[in-house]
């Protein structure tokens, strides 16, 4: 079934310049980039987009880190997209991702600094969780108007 998700690539993600190395993986794994865009986040937006973690423990670290820079945000379209995101994403704790992952391969630096400063989890990118957050996390980053529909190059055998 195809799918959209949302990927953001965190502050520390664009200020270590990994933008196209993360957008280069996921183009090669045959995924589809139809929003594109980068912006800041307001401590507002932060809580719309991580509602369920409001109150946490972890939460407050959280908002000054996905605040703490530009954000970019991916949306990525392909066949159960977001089970294959995620797998190529890895665990959500750098330490437990596996090589080969995004997390596995870039966001150990990352994590490291965090633990040095006492900062949240730095991690380097989000994905959505599940079909519900998907759609839900996709309306409220982009307009409807800001998502393309295209056919990549191969793609004229797909009926």
């Amino acid at each position: 079934m195809i799918e959209q998700t949302l990927v953001l690539i965190k502050p520390d993600g664009i200020y270590r310049g990994l933008i196209g190395n993360i957008i280069t993986r996921f183009e090669n794994a045959g995924l589809k980039i139809v929003g594109m865009r980068m912006r800041w986040i307001d401590k507002d937006f932060s809580k719309r987009h991580y509602a369920e973690h409001l109150g946490k423990e972890f939460y407050v670290g959280l908002e000054q880190y996905i605040t703490a820079g530009p954000v970019m945000a991916l949306v990525l379209e392909g066949v159960e997209v977001i089970e294959v995101v995620r797998k190529m994403v890895g665990s959500t704790e750098p330490k437990k991702a596996l090589p080969g992952t995004i997390r596995g391969d870039f966001a150990h630096v990352s994590y490291q600094q965090a633990d040095k400063e006492h900062k949240g989890l730095c991690n380097i990118i989000h994905a959505s969780a599940n079909q519900k957050d998907a759609v839900k996390e996709i309306m409220l980053w982009f307009d409807p108007m800001d998502l393309h529909t295209y056919k990549r190059a191969g793609e004229e055998w797909t009926k």
